[in-house]
């Protein structure tokens, strides 16, 4: 290069000084060696840097430079790489993409979706009255931003994915207490064009029903499962897992569960903070949500904040001023790309439970110390399946968090399911099922943003006030803690639909007092086509 006056040559200065080259091999070679360890400190870095050079052929006679040319140095090789920082965010830096980042297109609601679990940074009250944390599940829709199911478990496991998928597929029906203005009939959704389709959507809430086609996780053992991926492979569902140490490459989902604790978890009154030093006193003392009531909540919560908060993502490109909220876009897309109802039948729904290996004996079958039985299952005791593979065993279906019954596929007749009972349920029985919406959904006009605004700070308002206490001493923090972890309760099956026949107008008497009539909640039978309530 030529000097702009005189044409002498411009000198060059050396990227690292009068540094050895060695040194500086040496110095990378220590920083490369720190990308998957702890974090540590410059000193270390220093200290190995020196080693290395030991180590190297001819390096002994190489002397190292000063300290504060060493940390110099440091600091240029060591630019954007946290190598005494997070060492989440130096395994990312180190292992993610050296090409311009891409984004896959999609153009079609279920497309592409997410899957991914986080701990949730909220106490909450488990069984045996004892407080601990929990994990949130949850898959997400990348064309729509749509969070198509969220579920809160102790331990995520293989069941609480497979439960996630059938609840993706599965409109989210309205439940008692909710807001009118939280309905799907009100909302941006074609409602009307939609239930011509599909009727599951008469009593549902404004949360799209979407069916994926290609479901991105990473390599937690409950996505990677035999019982996750055969039931997506039962649903026809692609499982594309994203590589080690990539989270940028779902990181749709990853946003959308830190999203979570700033939108939702803060404003409960245990909330912790995502780490030791963001963490309140006494949390213990605040009225704690039980795991089931955090669950209505969250599920109140996606459809009242989630669907109708408008997302960056989520632009027009002719206008890209304006923003899209989940339900807009959902609603735009169902448009060009149609909707394909997928109603899971009983079926269906036994098909994703986990399956174990059982003999079919006099008294029945024996399960974790329950014994089920039926009359039905009478051909098969003390007989062989005729499952070679399994010697001779019989398939068992059984649903972890309910301990009602279980199902056994007959081998011998046409593949159908028998369902067994527990022996003792009518000693102890068990809600299965989530509770009905028990009236007809009428037509309304659609809900205002005011009426959405304020379903979502009433529920707000609700959730940090707590639960209501009761009477009677406080359970024990310490008390049985690991038993309280593994007995979650409450099923996380698609709720039933109750639908009463709305009184004609005029035979009421407004003169005296209306009584509510009390109808009983059953158990839930899964084997009932959702498609032919009444």
């Amino acid at each position: 290069m030529l000097g702009l006056a005189d044409h002498r040559p411009v000198r060059r200065t050396a990227e690292f000084g009068e540094v050895d080259d060695a040194v500086v091999a040496a110095m990378r070679q220590a920083i490369k060696e720190a990308v998957d360890a702890s974090t540590r400190t410059g000193t270390f870095i220093l200290w190995r840097t020196g080693e290395i050079l030991k180590e190297a052929p001819g390096g002994q006679g190489i002397g190292l430079p000063s300290q504060r040319t060493l940390y110099r140095l440091l600091a240029k090789l060591t630019s954007g790489t946290h190598t005494s920082g997070s060492a989440v965010t130096r395994r990312s830096r180190a292992h993610g993409a050296t090409t311009p980042h891409g984004e896959l297109p999609v153009f079609a609601p279920g497309e592409v979706m997410q899957i991914g679990s986080t701990p949730l940074d909220v106490l909450v009250l488990l069984d045996n009255g004892v407080t601990g944390r929990v994990e949130l599940t949850a898959m997400i829709d990348v064309a729509t931003r749509t969070l198509t199911a969220a579920v809160l478990r102790p331990t995520t496991k293989a069941v609480d994915a497979s439960v996630l998928l059938a609840r993706t597929v599965t409109p989210e029906l309205m439940r008692p207490g909710w807001s009118d203005a939280l309905r799907m009939s009100r909302s941006v959704l074609p409602h009307r064009r939609l239930l011509a389709l599909d009727e599951r959507l008469a009593h549902a809430a404004a949360r799209p029903v979407i069916v994926p086609e290609v479901i991105v996780c990473d390599h937690g053992k409950a996505f990677l499962s035999r019982n996750f991926v055969s039931s997506c492979r039962f649903l026809e569902i692609e499982v594309q897992p994203a590589h080690q140490g990539s989270p940028f490459e779902k990181g749709h989902i990853e946003k959308m569960l830190g999203s979570v604790a700033t939108l939702f978890a803060q404003f409960l009154p245990t909330y912790t903070g995502r780490s030791s030093d963001h963490r309140g006193r006494h949390l213990e003392r605040e009225r704690v949500w039980s795991l089931l009531e955090l669950q209505e909540l969250l599920d109140e919560w996606i459809v009242a904040k989630w669907q109708n908060r408008k997302h960056d993502g989520l632009r027009d490109p002719v206008h890209p001023g304006r923003l899209f909220t989940p339900n807009e876009k959902y609603a735009a897309l169902v448009e060009a790309c149609g909707y394909v109802p997928v109603a899971l039948s009983g079926d269906d729904y036994v098909e994703l439970l986990p399956a174990e290996w059982r003999v079919v004996n006099d008294y029945g079958i024996r399960i974790k110390n329950r014994t089920y039985d039926s009359r039905a299952l009478g051909p098969m005791r003390r007989q062989n399946s005729g499952v070679r593979a399994k010697r001779g065993l019989w398939e068992v279906h059984r649903d972890p968090y309910d301990v009602s019954r279980i199902w056994v596929r007959n081998h011998r007749g046409d593949n159908e399911w028998v369902p067994a009972t527990w022996k003792h349920l009518n000693r102890a029985p068990v809600p299965f099922g989530d509770l009905a919406w028990d009236h007809v959904s009428h037509q309304l006009p659609r809900a205002t943003e005011a009426e959405i605004a304020d379903a979502v700070a009433a529920l707000l308002t609700r959730a940090h006030g707590g639960p209501q206490s009761e009477p009677g001493p406080k359970p024990g923090k310490r008390d049985r803690r690991v038993v309280a972890r593994t007995k979650a309760a409450g099923p996380l099956t698609p709720a039933s639909v109750a639908v009463a026949q709305a009184e004609p107008e005029g035979e009421a008497d407004e003169s005296e007092e209306s009584v509510a009539e009390v109808i009983p909640l059953g158990l839930f039978d899964p084997m009932e086509d959702p498609c032919k309530r009444s």
